[in-house]
């Protein structure tokens, strides 16, 4: 496991930068925390987006394969355009009347299983996952929370606490067990349920001993931090029987693989024939604006607000509920899944003849517009895998290309373009993804 908090970061002195940019981060550090990095070893400067591209002071265009959050591409028109209208007549919360806020809520209860028929607004993905564990521990009357091993749910107190993606000098609560995934155990898939199911037991059992209980299974439905290791589809179903029947709920973290990202459906959750107890939303939702949401069954969501009150003032506002209106609409109308699911395929296809033909690629898994690529040549030690990773991810930026790195070892890419990727955008990115490759495996190759 790496134990550097984000491998793929600007270092000072490591590249020589130009001076308007060494300017601005000396700036930078002497005013912001230092909690903050800077992404790629020599970092980018946008000025403006528009759809999948990000735009330098110089005008340079980036073809963006890495940000979810802006799901329908940067500064979507229409999306902006419902942001902006609304901004110019009130900015309300929830305290107030208000018919669009209802309007919304059905019809993003409308995209879920009828189970789940309650909604609760939140600003981001760390409030929703906060709320949907207070939900779940006085719901179920325990407080331990089962998680996998490189899970990362947020940056609140409580969710910081429920991350292992953040590194060992963020404590782990004492409630938390944590497992691994049947792909990162190379566990082969007909095992793939029963082994998953054996350690969520196990963790069960260790809680319910130790007095601390379950109050919940929290997962990612495409373990994104994990590595992407997302099949074979179904293989959380024994587990999820295994927590409601210790008395713990079940919460799918649908913040990068909800609206649409794996293609075939509009939840990742649903790829896997389950159905959670509650669901959790984030900024994807908005497309960027902040804005998140719990979506649950109705029975945990009445019991907890005749217990407690949760009334965010900036969550469920107007202009947030405005922008994601306008998210959904554009979704549905522009048939936004199929368009994934059909330049994926471009994808994969593209990737799989990439990987044929030049050394470097260990292993490619995705559902949609959401891959994991291993990277690594034959019999290369965990160091240099990350390396080499590391080393093609910075060669693509500079190439004008954006993609990122992800695993508990950092040896795979992350690739996650806006939702509104087309065929020629996944070409473009294919040509330079080979190239970049075909440099840096030359580069790792003996002699």
């Amino acid at each position: 496991m790496s134990t550097d908090l984000m491998p793929n970061r600007f270092r000072p002195g490591e590249v020589p930068l130009p001076a308007r940019e060494a300017a601005l981060i000396a700036r930078r550090d002497a005013v912001l925390g230092a909690s903050y990095r800077l992404q790629y070893r020599k970092p980018v400067h946008f000025v403006r987006g528009e759809g999948m591209w990000l735009y330098d002071p110089d005008d340079r265009a980036y073809l963006d394969f890495y940000n979810n959050v802006p799901s329908l591409g940067h500064c979507h028109p229409e999306v902006n355009a419902a942001m902006a209208e609304q901004a110019a007549r009130i900015s309300a919360n929830t305290r107030y009347l208000e018919p669009r806020l209802v309007d919304y809520a059905e019809r993003l209860i409308d995209t879920f299983p009828a189970q789940l028929d309650r909604v609760v607004f939140t600003c981001t993905g760390s409030e929703s996952n906060d709320l949907a564990l207070r939900i779940a521990r006085l719901v179920s009357g325990g407080e331990g929370v089962i998680v996998t091993s490189y899970a990362y749910h947020g940056t609140s107190a409580a969710v910081a606490a429920v991350s292992p993606n953040l590194g060992a000098a963020v404590n782990l609560s004492p409630f938390v067990r944590m497992v691994t995934l049947p792909g990162t155990d190379g566990v082969a898939d007909a095992q793939a349920g029963a082994f998953f199911e054996a350690q969520v037991r196990a963790a069960i059992v260790d809680l319910q001993r130790r007095g601390i209980g379950v109050a919940a299974l929290l997962f990612d439905s495409i373990f994104s931090s994990d590595g992407v290791w997302i099949d074979p589809p179904g293989f959380i179903a024994g587990a999820v029987e295994a927590v409601r029947e210790a008395g713990g709920l079940v919460i799918a973290d649908e913040v990068q693989p909800g609206f649409g990202r794996t293609g075939a459906h509009m939840w990742g959750f649903e790829r896997h024939g389950i159905v959670p107890d509650l669901v959790t939303l984030g900024k994807p939702m908005g497309n960027g604006f902040p804005i998140g949401a719990v979506v649950g069954r109705h029975a945990p969501m009445e019991r907890f607000g005749q217990t407690a009150r949760y009334s965010n003032t900036f969550a469920g506002n107007t202009v947030g509920i405005a922008t994601a209106d306008a998210v959904l609409t554009i979704l549905q109308r522009d048939r936004i899944l199929e368009s994934v699911m059909r330049v994926s395929q471009r994808l994969r296809h593209g990737l799989d003849a990439v990987a044929a033909e030049v050394p470097g690629i260990r292993g490619i898994r995705n559902a949609g517009l959401f891959f994991g690529v291993d990277i690594g040549l034959p019999d290369s030690l965990p160091s240099q895998r990350r390396a080499m990773a590391l080393d093609l991810v910075n060669a693509l930026r500079d190439d004008g290309v954006l993609i990122s790195t992800t695993s508990a070892n950092e040896d795979a890419l992350k690739i996650r373009p806006p939702l509104v990727c087309q065929d020629e955008h996944a070409d473009l990115f294919l040509a330079r993804f080979r190239a970049a490759l075909e440099k840096v495996a030359s580069a790792y190759t003996p002699a």
